[in-house]
């Protein structure tokens, strides 16, 4: 691996910091390489990497990033070009490691540019701001933030130590690769609590068959996280058996897929079978949470956090609309399998969320809507979704388009 390290600051106020990290990756056994990614007055050290060089990257050239007298605006337009600046450098070999620092200008500048990186490429950022609330930094990225402890305001006993430690972090990160005993192809799996037995099944059928299966919750960051891992070729196929997300992401829940969920099969070949498990159901908090407008709907009281609402056929047939456009936009083998007797735990006869009706929109309204071609496949099972016979169709199915990954193995 290269052992350059990218180390990233706003040097015209924060230069002293900036190379003092340098000095202390120096010292831990890699190669720091200074990057100026200022918007402000001159550089207070000198960098390796000009702030003209980064923010040439822009889509619109350097002037739309240094030419704004807003700082906001400036700080934006800088965000954007550092992220088109590190992926055409990482891609190009020329570091192996990046770190910043920043305050909460600079935390909002840097941290889009990291989760722009590909999962696992060592990324640590020192920041005043990571003692809080870190999600909307981090989002479904895997870099390590630093609570500065101390303002990132000069370098002084605390700063010292705390930039040190974080400097030696991420050269340690970048130096000592982790271990990997086999190469097998990697499969992603999405599951809910009432779609278990059903991915339970499929990943033991798989992991019998040589993947390394990757099981997420489907939380909302759960599939998002996938599609990251995927996109960053960490993940070679997709088993997308619980797309509840969407139900969230439409209705208005706290487990939403995001928008651009399923994008990825647009941008990426990557082999999936998909199904629609756990749409019948959109995740509120405690019971007290559900919105005043859905108090009078079918609820069900999942655990002492978690409420569930059935889904109507209005509903369902949104989530088709939602989900379909994305879906024929794929670019390699999609299969899409509709268990016809239920979508999860819940909705089978005699329990709560029983409701053939608006199954029956969902699946009613897929069928309308979904353009099957060579590599795009629908298929109606008269099974439910948790039944062995499902899962052993979705196996058959998952093999049979991801037998060229296997051969290869």
């Amino acid at each position: 691996m290269n052992k350059s390290v990218y180390v990233l600051g706003t040097m015209d106020t924060k230069g002293a910091e900036v190379a003092y990290l340098g000095d202390c990756i120096r010292v831990a056994g890699a190669i720091p390489v200074l990057v100026d990614i200022g918007t402000g007055g001159p550089a207070q050290r000198s960098p390796a990497v000009s702030r003209n060089t980064v923010a040439a990257f822009h889509p619109e050239g350097p002037d739309a990033v240094l030419s704004k007298k807003d700082r906001g605006q400036a700080v934006t337009a800088m965000s954007q070009a550092l992220s088109l600046f590190l992926l055409h450098e990482f891609r190009a070999g020329k570091f192996g490691g990046v770190i910043g620092i920043g305050g909460s200008g600079g935390t909002a500048l840097i941290s889009p540019a990291f989760r722009a990186l590909p999962i696992g490429v060592p990324k640590v950022l020192v920041s005043t701001v990571a003692s809080g609330n870190t999600t909307p930094y981090i989002q479904t990225s895997d870099f390590t933030m630093v609570n500065s402890v101390v303002d990132v305001a000069g370098l002084n006993r605390v700063s010292r130590q705390v930039l040190g430690n974080a400097a030696h972090a991420v050269a340690g990160m970048m130096i000592h690769t982790p271990f990997s005993p086999e190469d097998k192809p990697t499969a992603g799996l999405t599951m809910f609590g009432v779609t278990t037995p059903c991915v339970t099944q499929v990943r033991e059928a798989l992991e019998e068959a040589g993947w390394d299966c990757l099981v997420f919750h489907a939380t909302g960051t759960g599939g998002q996280a996938m599609e990251k891992l995927a996109e960053s070729g960490l993940i070679q196929a997709l088993l997308d058996l619980t797309t509840t997300e969407v139900a969230d992401e439409v209705v208005g829940g706290v487990f939403r897929a995001g928008p651009s969920r399923f994008d990825l099969l647009a941008r990426q070949k990557i082999p999936c079978v998909m199904s629609l498990g756990a749409l019948d159901m959109v995740n509120f908090g405690t019971k007290e949470t559900v919105p005043e407008t859905f108090r009078h709907r079918k609820l069900h009281v999942h655990n002492a956090q978690v409420t569930l609402m059935r889904t109507t056929p209005e509903e369902n047939r949104a989530f088709a609309r939602w989900m379909m456009p994305k879906l024929n936009r794929a670019l390699a083998p999609l299969v899409l399998l509709i268990p016809e007797k239920g979508v999860s735990l819940i909705d089978a006869p005699g329990q709560s969320f029983h409701d053939p009706a608006a199954d029956a929109a969902l699946f009613e309204e897929i069928e309308k809507l979904f353009q099957p071609d060579k590599n795009r496949h629908l298929r109606r099972l008269p099974y439910h979704i948790n039944d062995p016979e499902f899962a052993r169709e979705a196996v058959r199915e998952f093999q049979a388009i991801t037998a060229h990954l296997t051969s290869r193995s």
